[in-house]
């Protein structure tokens, strides 16, 4: 157990966890421009939701040894984790009942005025796809429910490990 609770401290699974996201990010990014996926505004916010995870795993790689670098990294990566998790299920359920009234999806994302990454990154952040449209599937499951598994595993890791660290500092 205090292996698991020292891997914080230690440069390399943060690398682990900023390398995992980008990687996502890449698949993204593939999936839009080789194989002509147009991504919906839950889609960007699930991307910034992974750059979240990967901006956490930067700032942990390069601060493991300062304890509000590893604070803030934990911060970002539940963020990331969490947040990700609840637009995937939103966007899960958007395509379960697309043919409702109830659900829509807006065209232009919803970022702060003060980040308008849609603008400063429309290669990345724009969304051009319709959120109730599957448009592909992997073992008969859509890209949303893909990740639903990816932000629950990531979310599932941080839990382990805050608890895990947690319950090791409370024995100090």
């Amino acid at each position: 157990m205090k292996t698991l609770s020292d891997l914080t401290t230690n440069a390399k699974p943060w690398l682990l966890l900023a390398l995992s996201a980008l990687a996502l990010e890449l698949c993204a990014l593939f999936f839009q421009y080789v194989l002509d996926l147009a991504p919906c505004i839950m889609c960007v916010y699930q991307r910034v939701a992974i750059c979240a995870i990967i901006v956490a795993g930067v700032i942990g790689f390069a601060g493991c040894g300062v304890l509000i670098a590893r604070i803030v990294a934990y911060g970002l990566w539940a963020t990331g984790a969490i947040w990700g998790l609840i637009i995937a299920l939103e966007h899960v359920e958007m395509q379960e009942n697309s043919g409702s009234l109830f659900f829509s999806c807006e065209f232009v994302p919803n970022f702060p005025t003060w980040a308008p990454l849609h603008q400063w990154l429309p290669a990345i952040f724009e969304a051009t796809g319709d959120c109730g449209e599957i448009s592909w599937q992997f073992l008969g499951y859509s890209m949303p429910q893909w990740m639903v598994v990816v932000y629950g595993l990531y979310t599932l890791a941080f839990a382990l490990v805050i608890l895990n660290r947690l319950m090791h500092a409370k024995r100090l």
